[in-house]
């Protein structure tokens, strides 16, 4: 009978021994996961506060996010040769008497501190279904190239001259999008389009898109 008490002590202490176990990995198992969340939030939070200075802060680069479907573009060639800081086309919008120059997006002055900036990744002109991607400040600085953006309507024209060619593009899409550093576009992938961005007049913490669609290239 006490052999009995000890065996059954024993699996007894075994069995707490077990769920013991048991419990202190799932402590760490959760506790790693809570850590794991939190770090990568923090990381988040770090990259969303950088990524909110880029563009505003007149740095190079800025996130941009296509929410589309449909045709993929049709790749465009490499820019070839020497990067130069000569304008190698320009943005021409009747209604609001702009006409502004645009660099090689390789260029170090293809800046939006100095330029208008054309958006690495963007496509140029003349690529069939691809977008051409241009930002600019908009405010009372000698650089706010895109103060008067505010102005412009559905179906009104932008043009963009472009290696000996003019692409000619009416507006189909303004909508505004918090500023947080990123930028989603919403255009139809089965189209040629342009895109403009700026800040949004009167409002300091949201910015403007404009989709405009290739109507006519002469």
């Amino acid at each position: 009978m006490q052999d009995n008490k000890f065996i059954f002590e024993d699996k007894e202490r075994r069995n707490s021994q077990v769920t013991t176990a048991v419990i202190s990995a799932i402590l760490l198992i959760v506790g790693g996961f809570f850590l794991s969340y939190n770090y990568i939030q923090s990381k988040k939070i770090v990259a969303y506060d950088y990524m909110s200075n880029v563009f505003y802060n007149g740095e190079e680069i800025i996130t941009i996010t296509e929410e589309e479907q449909g045709n993929e573009p049709i790749v465009e060639e490499e820019e070839e040769g020497e990067v130069t800081n000569d304008y190698i086309g320009y943005i021409t919008i009747p209604k609001i008497n702009l006409t502004k120059g645009f660099l090689d997006k390789r260029s170090p002055e293809n800046n939006v501190d100095k330029n208008l900036l054309v958006v690495n990744g963007s496509n140029y002109p003349s690529t069939e279904r691809g977008n051409f991607i241009v930002a600019g400040h908009s405010g009372t600085g000698w650089n706010s190239f895109f103060n008067d953006l505010y102005k412009l309507n559905i179906d009104d024209i932008a043009e963009v001259s472009y290696k000996g060619k003019k692409y000619t593009y009416k507006i189909v899409n303004i909508y505004t999008q918090p500023k947080v550093g990123n930028i989603a576009i919403y255009r139809d992938y089965s189209k040629t389009t342009l895109t403009l961005i700026t800040c949004t007049n009167n409002d300091s913490t949201t910015q403007t898109i404009y989709i405009a669609e290739l109507i006519k290239t002469e």
